[in-house]
């Protein structure tokens, strides 16, 4: 079978199938099952399991300078935490087909303890597609920017990005390097890339010519969708089997599967047709020099299929005081599959930016360290008060 054939045996799978790009649509190979198998119970706390795709924080529509509505949710820390930590943003930025309930059991651990934002990238999820031939990095790059400026206008921010939300932050800081060590103080790249896409073989036979093939076809299938809504009824085992295949690297449970194949079946063809051109032109290495002395997380599973090893090690390169994190038996959606180790590198990360905001921030003057209740200088009158009050309180003591 032919390189340009075999893309229609799976014509059914459709758009449903994006998280896996490419590689998804032109075909499936064999599925291997891992000899080292772990049960579901030690990876997944059953409760977050149960809240699957119903964790929501506080909604807004942020309309954008190119008239496109897209969905941010909010998490606000507790008035504690708040207190302790005043300020602090922690932006979650999601991948291509997905939605920013991906971060789903991020934000279960990050909730009350920081301020957390997420957001539909355009296109997805609950978020508006953008005019013909917005669907490009550069243009994601300047939404996160109306995002931080509506939704995290100041305070210490840390922008974490998984696959094509990595490209995102990138992009933001070649656009805007004047915020990173300013008002970013961390970032977080989670299994993503900075270029070289089009030389991604995603683990089928044919080599490059999975990306030259895969716009066509999706070209094709955008202007049929009736095709792939009908193959999607159609084919649900298989593209389950393929969702495990493309964004997972050990057994999950099965209602995490689920999850994934319902969020990658919400983005149309359309979309999925729209953006996939131009990861080709992906080219972000330049962005990167704005990043070098900030606290920064690359992480990658170490059977990613779709951003290989390869790429993270890239960027490390780029980034030789970052942290690097190689997850094993970990796949492309590596957040999902591994949480427990994801979060806990980002609770890491979020330590770290906060030391070096701390350390960024301009001194404070030794004339306003001591303030009074409503923030003014106190003077010698109330010194002299003090002073009588811890004289007279040992007395009062010995009255009575």
């Amino acid at each position: 079978m032919s390189p340009v054939e075999a893309p229609w045996r799976w014509v059914g799978l459709g758009a449903g199938l994006a998280v896996a790009g490419a590689g998804v649509a032109v075909g499936v190979a064999g599925d291997r099952v891992r000899a080292r198998r772990r049960r579901a119970g030690d990876l997944f706390d059953r409760e977050g399991l149960a809240l699957l795709g119903s964790v929501r924080g506080e909604e807004y529509e942020l309309h954008t300078d190119d008239g496109v509505r897209l969905h941010v949710e909010v998490d606000e820390p507790s008035p504690r935490a708040a207190d302790e930590e005043p300020g602090l943003t922690v932006v979650l930025v999601h991948g291509y087909g997905l939605s920013s309930q991906s971060w789903h059991f991020q934000r279960l651990a990050l909730r009350g303890r920081y301020r957390v934002v997420t957001y539909d990238q355009r296109g997805h999820g609950r978020s508006e597609p953008g005019p013909p031939g917005s669907a490009r990095i550069p243009r994601l790059g300047r939404d996160l920017e109306e995002v931080l400026h509506a939704h995290a206008p100041e305070g210490p921010v840390v922008l974490v990005g998984h696959s094509m939300g990595g490209m995102t932050v990138m992009s933001l800081a070649k656009r805007r390097p004047d915020l990173f060590g300013t008002r970013v103080h961390g970032v977080g790249f989670v299994a993503t890339s900075a270029g070289d896409l089009a030389t991604l073989d995603f683990g089928l036979p044919g080599g490059g010519a999975v990306s030259r093939v895969a716009p066509n076809l999706l070209a094709v299938l955008a202007r049929r969708p009736e095709l792939v809504t009908r193959g999607r009824r159609m084919v649900s085992d298989i593209e389950t089997l393929v969702v495990r295949r493309w964004s997972f690297a050990s057994p999950v449970p099965s209602e995490l599967t689920r999850f994934v194949a319902g969020i990658i079946a919400s983005t149309s063809i359309e979309v999925v047709s729209d953006y996939l051109p131009g990861f080709s032109e992906v080219d972000e290495k330049d962005a990167l020099g704005a990043l070098a002395d900030l606290p920064t997380l690359v992480l990658v599973g170490d059977s990613d299929r779709m951003t290989p090893p390869r790429h993270s090690e890239e960027i490390v390169r780029a980034l030789p005081r970052a942290e690097h994190v190689v997850v094993r038996q970990a796949g492309h959606l590596v957040m999902l599959e591994h949480p427990d180790v994801v979060t806990g590198h980002l609770l890491d990360l979020v330590t770290r930016a906060l030391r070096a905001a701390r350390a960024a921030a301009p001194a404070e003057p030794a004339h306003g360290r001591r303030r009074g209740a409503r923030g003014r200088r106190r003077g010698p009158l109330a010194d002299a008060a003090d002073a009588v009050g811890r004289l007279v309180r040992p007395l009062e003591g010995r009255g009575a």
